[in-house]
């Protein structure tokens, strides 16, 4: 049986199937998508592609840091739109919270995201340190 370690956080929402938070294996922490889900009322963000990119990204980040990583130890995202037309306010919301760190990245257009939600985004990164 592999080494897997499912991560949780409450600083994150909490998934809502049978599925983690992330998993860490190998080394590697592997995301499920975020959407913009409020980790405290399990309601999406208002607001438009700006605004649920800011949550997805927070969600990320505190799902990262529980599974002791970060986002600049991100290898891979993918992101999924609702419209490809939402790109560059994504990117611009997405490259803030990234710096210059620039890590591989696939992005489509879904034909229909959980809630309707504007974007979702998933990520791989490496762990920085094993937490307990």
């Amino acid at each position: 049986m592999p080494d897997l370690h499912p991560v949780h956080t409450d600083d994150a929402p909490a998934a809502i199937g049978p599925y983690s938070q992330a998993i860490v294996a190998h080394g590697l922490v592997f995301t499920a998508g975020q959407v913009a889900f409020h980790p405290s009322t399990m309601e999406i963000v208002e607001g438009d592609i700006t605004a649920q990119t800011e949550r997805v990204m927070e969600n990320l980040q505190a799902i990262l840091r529980a599974a002791g990583s970060d986002l600049g130890a991100v290898v891979k995202t993918t992101v999924f739109l609702r419209d490809m037309n939402d790109l560059a306010a994504m990117n611009e919301v997405y490259a803030r919270w990234l710096g210059g760190h620039k890590p591989a990245r696939s992005t489509v257009q879904a034909a229909r995201l959980p809630r309707d939600v504007a974007v979702e985004i998933e990520a791989i990164a490496v762990v920085l340190e094993q937490n307990s």
